[in-house]
């Protein structure tokens, strides 16, 4: 039994999330984490909200709450939507957590004693419309690099490049707008980056398995212009988990906090000391998961995160990690995406435009959008959400393909067998080469789950079906049954064990729709099918089971038209 350590890139506090934000980090992750537990491995899957920094303060100002308010209440939303998707988190934490604010401490300590922190007299753009430093994300501007106009003073979104606020051309305020800014001399604390630079290159050169997208944002922020610089781990704000030298008090920091994308990865581990605590575990049951000097060195550590989250999980978190000096488990694979865009544009949580996850379940279950999203995620490059797409793809592949078989042969069953399993016949040449072709792509099904290739495995796993509608096409049990009935039953018990194998091949991408057809066909469970011949001999003659309801309704074209039209602008 393998041990899969599993994490999905933290969403900010600041509102639902949309299903790009879904797709591109905690779907997939899901994915991968129940597919790891259907093979028997040891799983732990974690996620939590990233609850510091300005956007937490001013999400929480708009709503007039107290910060600490407003984070507690989205953490239960967000929390209540995860359990909508079915995302299967073995705790879903928050980044304000004491155990975080403690490693956090800890690790800056840590730091500090191995002469990797500075202490830096910078000068910092202050807002006098505002009446506060901002932070370098709340500075907005023309990107010097690709000339964008909405680059943000740490980073560039549209080509990605690390930037300084005072980098950007015509400067103004994305609290206020204001261009009323002034430099003002703060100090703060430094992570020593570009001392690891070396270490940090030759370790993500050896990681020839990773995905392009990583790898090469990676290298593009180790050797692009002058290297990896130095990277500002504080800030001048009330909320955040406030700068300590471990549990000691650091002269001159007095005030400030550490810097929200410091502490957020910091949280990962964290969460694991929230699991313990709220499932009355001791420390050395998370220690086990995260440090190979107490049980960790066996641990497979995995990450899904959208690209734009790659530069800290690469360098920046593990630059914490390593220089820590402490034997902490480094990630083993980073599963990187591009962006979902919609309809002709981006998503945008700041601009409210595209479909939210609450919106989502108020309009279609989980087992719809999970399917979508999955089998169009993006990998390789960006990919588009359309509603005539996403229409196509319900009705084609889960109404017509899965839907069609299972609700054919059971009521077939029903109509000419009763609701059991029927005796007779035996299987021929026909069954033989259904059941050779299913074990062939069982196998690249796995494969793909394995390589997290996931729009190959949605493609398996639909040519899987597929294969159960032609071999009923082919067999025609309702007209084998007219001369030859007990052909007719061999033909509709193999057709129904089927419908067995699909439940367990297809609960990572659609768990609710697998937990029904297990039900419907009295299972008890669906194992993972590790010998496709014994998963088809399963249900023996007298088995019952009951007709499910319809597993997925067709869209119609004028609720297609309508969701269109409902969600063409952006959200209130």
């Amino acid at each position: 039994m393998a041990r899969i350590l599993i994490t999905s890139a933290i969403p900010y506090i600041n509102g639902i999330k949309h299903l790009g934000n879904l797709v591109g980090s905690q779907l997939p992750a899901d994915l991968y984490a129940r597919y790891q537990r259907a093979r028997g491995n040891e799983v732990m899957f974690l996620c939590a909200t990233d609850e510091h920094g300005t956007p937490a303060e001013l999400a929480a100002a708009k709503a007039g709450q107290p910060v600490a308010e407003y984070c507690a209440a989205m953490h239960k939303t967000q929390s209540a939507l995860a359990e909508g998707f079915r995302l299967s988190f073995d705790h879903f934490g928050r980044s304000s957590s004491p155990q975080n604010h403690k490693l956090t401490q800890y690790f800056a300590g840590r730091l500090a004693d191995n002469g990797l922190i500075e202490e830096v007299s910078e000068r910092q753009v202050y807002s006098h419309a505002d009446g506060r430093f901002l932070p370098d994300r709340y500075i907005e501007g023309t990107c010097p690099n690709c000339g964008y106009d909405k680059a943000r003073g740490d980073q560039c979104e549209n080509c990605t490049k690390q930037l300084d606020p005072t980098d950007l051309i015509d400067p103004r305020s994305a609290i206020s707008g204001s261009t009323d800014l002034e430099v003002r001399e703060t100090k703060h604390l430094y992570l020593r980056q570009s001392a690891l630079k070396d270490d940090l290159d030759a370790w993500i050169s050896s990681k020839t398995d990773w995905p392009v997208l990583t790898t090469s944002i990676a290298k593009k922020w180790l050797h692009d212009g002058d290297g990896l610089q130095d990277r500002g781990i504080t800030r001048d704000l009330d909320w955040g988990v406030p700068v300590k030298r471990g549990e000691a008090d650091w002269p001159g920091m007095e005030g400030k906090v550490f810097y929200v994308w410091f502490d957020a990865p910091i949280e990962y581990i964290a969460a694991s000391a929230e699991w313990a605590e709220a499932n009355g575990k001791t420390e050395a049951d998370w220690e086990r998961w995260w440090r190979t000097d107490k049980g960790a060195d066996d641990v497979r550590y995995v990450q899904f995160m959208g690209k734009d989250n790659v530069p800290f999980h690469t360098l920046s978190f593990p630059a914490t990690i390593k220089g820590s000096g402490d034997p902490w488990k480094l990630v083993d694979y980073i599963k990187s995406f591009n962006y979902l865009n919609y309809d002709g544009g981006q998503f945008s949580t700041s601009q409210g435009r595209g479909v939210f996850m609450d919106q989502a379940l108020d309009i279609l279950p989980s087992d719809y959008w999970r399917w979508w999203l999955l089998s169009h995620a993006p990998e390789n490059s960006d990919s588009e959400f359309t509603w005539e797409n996403f229409q196509t793809s319900v009705n084609k592949d889960l109404a017509d393909v899965l839907g069609n078989f299972v609700s054919r042969i059971t009521k077939f069953c029903r109509s000419k067998f009763g609701e059991e399993v029927p005796a007779g016949g035996t299987y021929g040449d026909r069954e033989a080469a259904l059941i050779a072709a299913l074990e062939t792509r069982v196998a690249a099904y796995q494969d793909h789950m394995d390589a997290i290739e996931i729009r190959k495995a949605a493609a398996e796993l639909r040519a899987i079906w597929v294969l159960g509608n032609e071999y009923l096409q082919d067999a025609a049990p309702w007209a084998q049954f007219k001369t030859d009935p007990e052909a007719a039953a061999a033909v509709v018990r193999l057709a129904l064990n089927l419908i067995g194998l699909y439940a367990a091949l297809s609960a990572p991408f659609i768990p609710d729709a697998s937990a029904k057809l297990t039900e419907a066909m009295a299972l008890g469970d669906s194992p993972w099918p590790e010998d496709v011949r014994k998963a088809l001999d399963r249900m023996q003659p007298g088995h019952a089971f009951t007709v499910p309801e319809v597993l997925f309704a067709k869209i119609a074209d004028e609720d297609r038209e309508d969701w269109q039209s409902r969600f063409s602008g952006v959200r209130d």
